[in-house]
């Protein structure tokens, strides 16, 4: 790093070539005069990215799109074997409801589309991560997180926003479209659910 313009290094933060504590930001071709205070846990010393750093790229919106794709496949699955009156009274022909509504072909594609989704999900967040680093944020939030989404919800989004925020001063709109899918996909569910039930209350009047 003693004389950069000389080697073709990628851009990023390195020790300052003047010497000192600090990072300097290389932009691929020559030193900038961004500069970064080494972190300080006793002064609380933030890290920032370079002025102008993007906070949003294509990755982070595949990351918060993609876990929702399966959702409109809910309404084309056909409920109707489930709430046939004779499903009510008689076991049999339960049993084979039950069976004809897992053998549904909606439900298979609703499935797999759910498991390729997540698994997408975390290769797009580690592609979000390396494009953050690539960009002169520092200490991004890691996109290991993103293996979080298979049990508890979209962590790594969460994380990434919040991160993001903190070192480039915007990227609030990854947090806000985020909570407004778990709301849309949550009002989604309920009214599927309601359908469901009044489907079912309307077979049991009729059994009366």
């Amino acid at each position: 790093m003693t004389n950069p313009s000389n080697a073709p290094i990628p851009a990023g933060w390195y020790p300052d070539p003047a010497g000192g504590p600090r990072s300097r930001w290389w932009d691929g071709t020559q030193w900038t005069e961004t500069f970064q205070e080494p972190y300080s846990a006793a002064t609380g010393t933030a890290l920032k990215a370079p002025e102008g750093t993007k906070a949003y790229n294509v990755w982070i919106w595949l990351v918060v799109l993609l876990p929702y794709i399966s959702l409109p496949f809910l309404f084309a699955i056909d409920l109707s074997s489930l709430v046939d009156p004779r499903v009510l009274s008689d076991s049999d022909a339960a049993l084979e409801a039950q069976f004809a509504f897992y053998l549904n072909p909606w439900i298979w594609v609703s499935t797999i589309l759910g498991w390729a989704a997540s698994a997408f999900t975390i290769f797009f967040a580690y592609r979000d991560w390396k494009s953050l680093l690539a960009s002169g944020v520092p200490q991004p939030f890691h996109w290991a997180f993103a293996f979080l989404n298979l049990a508890v919800g979209p962590v790594y989004a969460i994380g990434r926003a919040v991160v993001v925020k903190r070192r480039t001063g915007h990227g609030s709109a990854v947090l806000w479209v985020t909570i407004g899918m778990i709301v849309l996909s949550i009002v989604v569910v309920i009214g599927w659910t309601a359908a469901l039930v009044s489907q079912i209350v309307q077979a049991a009047s009729t059994m009366r």
